[in-house]
């Protein structure tokens, strides 16, 4: 079936408008409407070739929403006209242990990502959300309450589950304190959903201009980070940290404002390698974890818990013509705090 886009011919070409293939439905298939899609700064990093091997022309676009228009006689999850999300994958191998332990991002065979890749046939190319349409199975589709601001939810798909996993992996609960590292599309998940759980939230940023956002979203506290006199009064104090800062920078200070045993969890990825000096670790038996989005299962816990606390993401909406400039103005921080694209300006 033929489906409106906007994609990336080369790594230096703007996003134009094209038309793309997407597969034959099959019958655990369904075919999805996309009302709305959020850009990640994984997708600028994508199209722009930066990180690795991309396969033009490239779609991107994973934080999708929109509504079933169409299901395969053997799905029985959705009907027409049902809402469904789609993330950051599209299928996996659904055998091996992770994807067993609903982990599928880590399937052992390789998961078949939303955009940029292949299904796991090797062959046939998987385009992102923005675009009218997509054909996923059901399996990999998330469920939407009705009722919910469409809009707001779209980012839950990337942003929403990549700070939901680490908060909740790390027992975060009533009474928690946790720090945010960057207030940017991750970290202002990070912060109110760190509020919904209960948690004492501070945030760590190089902007003094953002502490009232921070305050407003959520946070107790905010640290200056530009002197490192202003982590005194939070040292030993934080049992988690979700660091969303994807920029080369010093650990050492975040470590020290953490509890004894706390974690470190890095959602961000820095092009560079950070270092880190080891008596930060051992003095206090901290640790530094990485967290990589969601499986299917959190992933719709993650949309369900944000349905019932009616946390969303703060967006700006957008045409679809004003992709490019969305894209240079995310590079420069100038968003609050994610762009979303109104598919049907395609």
């Amino acid at each position: 079936m033929k489906a409106k886009a906007y994609a990336a011919q080369s790594a230096t070409s703007p996003l134009a408008p094209t038309e793309i293939e997407r597969r034959k439905p099959r019958p655990d298939d369904v075919v999805i409407e996309i009302a709305y899609c959020g850009i990640c700064h994984s997708d600028i990093h994508t199209a722009r070739g930066e990180w690795g091997p991309t396969h033009y022309p490239c779609v991107p676009g994973h934080e999708i929403v929109g509504r079933v228009v169409e299901t395969g006689k053997k799905v029985k999850r959705f009907k027409v006209g049902d809402l469904a999300g789609v993330g950051c994958f599209v299928d996996s191998c659904g055998k091996c242990t992770h994807c067993k332990s609903h982990e599928q991002q880590f399937c052992l065979k390789g998961a078949a990502f939303t955009y940029n890749g292949t299904e796991l046939d090797g062959k046939t190319p998987t385009y992102g959300g923005y675009a009218s349409h997509i054909v996923v199975r059901d399996g990999y589709a998330l469920k939407i309450k009705k009722g919910q601001p469409l809009e707001r939810i779209a980012p839950l798909l990337c942003a929403g589950i990549t700070t939901y996993a680490p908060l909740k992996r790390f027992g975060t609960k009533k009474g928690s304190k946790v720090g945010v590292v960057g207030l940017g599309g991750l970290g202002h998940m990070a912060v109110k959903l760190a509020k919904a759980m209960g948690a004492e939230v501070t945030v760590f940023s190089t902007s003094p201009n953002k502490e009232a956002d921070a305050k407003k979203l959520g946070a107790k506290h905010f640290v200056i980070t530009r002197d490192p006199q202003n982590f005194a009064k939070v040292a030993g104090k934080l049992d988690l940290i979700v660091n969303t800062v994807s920029a080369k920078h010093d650990f050492s200070p975040y470590l020290g404002a953490l509890k004894h045993a706390g974690t470190m969890a890095l959602v961000g990825a820095s092009p560079e390698p950070n270092e880190v000096a080891a008596f930060g670790l051992i003095f206090g038996q901290k640790k530094i974890a990485g967290s990589l989005i969601g499986g299917i299962k959190e992933t719709q816990e993650m949309l369900d818990f944000c349905a019932r606390k009616k946390v969303f993401s703060d967006v700006e909406l957008i045409s679809a013509s004003q992709i490019n400039d969305a894209y240079e103005r995310t590079i420069k921080g100038q968003v609050k705090y994610r762009f979303v694209v109104d598919t049907k300006t395609l």
